[in-house]
C-alpha cells in the first residue's frame, strides 16, 4: 500500500511540474485577417473611415522574396523564383493562422492568375513577416488592388 501511495504522489508532483497544456503545446506561426479594400480610399470629412471586410481567399506564403525574384506587371507578380511554403485558405471573415518555422516570409494572394502585394521593405523584399521561435506573428494583409488612393 505504501508503494501505491509513494506512486501516487510522485504522480501529482510531476503533473504539477508541468505547464498547462496550451504552453506546452506552444507553436509560432503567422496569424490574422486578410480584408478586401475597394472604392474611394481618400480621406474625407464627411465620410468616416470604414474598416474593410475580410474576405474568403488563399494566402501564399514564399520564402523571403525580392523584387528581383519576380516577373512584375504593376503591384501583380507572376513567376515567382522563391519556394512555396505554405498556402493557407481563410475563412469567410478572412481569418487565417498558420504554423511555420521561424524565418522571415512573404505573403501574397491572388487576383485571377497574378500574385499580390504592395508592401515592402528597404531592401524590396515583397510583404515581409518575421516568425520568431514560440511566438504568433499578427498580420493584416490589405488585398487593396480594386482601390483608389
Amino acid at each position: 500500500m505504501r508503494h501505491l501511495s509513494f506512486i501516487f504522489c510522485l504522480g501529482i508532483v510531476a503533473l504539477m511540474s508541468f505547464t498547462p497544456a496550451e504552453e506546452f503545446c506552444k507553436r509560432q506561426g503567422i496569424k490574422g485577417y486578410v480584408k478586401l479594400v475597394r472604392g474611394n480610399q481618400m480621406p474625407s470629412p464627411d465620410r468616416p473611415a470604414i474598416e474593410p471586410p475580410g474576405f474568403k481567399t488563399t494566402l501564399y506564403i514564399y520564402e523571403l522574396t525580392n523584387t528581383s525574384q519576380v516577373t512584375a506587371q504593376g503591384a501583380f507578380y507572376q513567376d515567382i523564383a522563391t519556394k512555396l511554403i505554405r498556402q493557407v485558405q481563410t475563412d469567410d471573415k478572412g481569418y487565417f493562422k498558420v504554423k511555420l518555422k521561424p524565418g522571415t516570409y512573404s505573403l501574397f494572394v491572388k487576383k485571377d492568375n497574378l500574385f499580390y502585394s504592395n508592401i515592402f521593405d528597404e531592401k524590396n523584399n515583397i510583404h515581409p513577416v518575421v516568425v520568431k521561435k514560440g511566438e504568433w506573428t499578427e498580420e493584416i494583409f490589405r488585398a487593396d488592388y480594386d482601390a483608389a488612393y
